[in-house]
């Protein structure tokens, strides 16, 4: 059973919900990158999703593309952040890490190596949020003789029929876009993401993270009340540009770890209430 599977199954279990953060690796320097994800950890995260550096992060809002500009700032590369889990791996071989990025750093390092060096690394599932997967019939092979999960986006607009056809590709799970734009936009309705995740259910038995909008332990709870995941990524990234901005690296790099392990840690404790 894959870690992500087995995740899934664990919580569902005990009747919880995952809790997904979000980071760039990177962001805002190398070296806060390994050290974040044992907070996150330690804090409350079931899964992390970590992003790739990319130049041209289209579905991401302003806060998530200055975090690639901060990490690429340092030249940080797929590679770079393979060798971060890699890292990580040494001394947590349990949460599940999702690569949450985009085709074209893939294309260059190839599918089956890139696969390969990602399994090795301790990678569990990639997210690849520009390629469709009538346009993955080489890639998702891949992944999958690798053992990785691909995941893939649904989002307000895709008809049932559309779910369909992607939840088939997919495993681990599927992330719901609970809003219409990129990341970082406000304005979530629960009552409409209630009714969205009833339809997919009718779709797939996979469980269903919902991200895009989650704020605060508030916004966590609400929609840990209808999905099987909750991710959180703007709110995170956006504590790591306050800090990165006002303080040295050492100095920042404290503050952010404390600061986001605090969110997290207000919305476990609203999820598991």
């Amino acid at each position: 059973m894959s870690r992500i599977k087995g995740c899934f199954a664990q919580l569902k279990q005990e009747h919880k919900k995952a809790l997904i953060p979000y980071v760039a690796a990177g962001d805002p320097n190398p070296e806060i990158t390994v050290d974040l994800m044992h907070a996150m950890v330690a804090s409350g995260a079931d899964i992390i999703e970590l992003g790739v550096p990319f130049s041209d992060p289209m579905a991401d809002g302003p806060v998530i593309q200055k975090a690639s500009e901060r990490a690429l700032v340092y030249g940080t590369s797929l590679s770079d952040v393979l060798a971060m889990v890699k890292t990580f791996r040494l001394t947590n071989n349990d949460t599940p890490v999702v690569l949450m990025g985009y085709l074209n750093p893939i294309e260059v390092m190839g599918y089956e190596c890139f696969a390969k060096a990602a399994h090795d690394a301790g990678v569990d599932g990639v997210l690849t949020v520009d390629i469709p997967p009538e346009e993955a019939q080489s890639y998702i092979p891949a992944l999958r003789a690798c053992e990785l999960d691909p995941i893939f986006l649904l989002s307000p607009t895709t008809t049932k029929d559309r779910m369909t056809i992607i939840c088939q590709y997919a495993s681990g799970f599927v992330y719901y876009v609970s809003v219409k734009g990129v990341t970082g936009t406000s304005a979530l309705d629960t009552d409409e993401v209630a009714k969205r995740l009833a339809v997919i259910k009718e779709v797939t038995d996979l469980p269903i993270g919902v991200g895009f909008g989650i704020k605060n332990a508030e916004t966590a709870a609400a929609v840990g009340q209808v999905a099987d995941a909750v991710v959180v990524g703007s709110a995170l990234v956006n504590l790591v540009e306050q800090n990165a901005r006002s303080l040295s690296n050492e100095e920042g790099n404290k503050k952010i770890t404390a600061d986001i392990s605090q969110v997290l840690v207000s919305m476990r404790t609203a999820l598991d209430v």
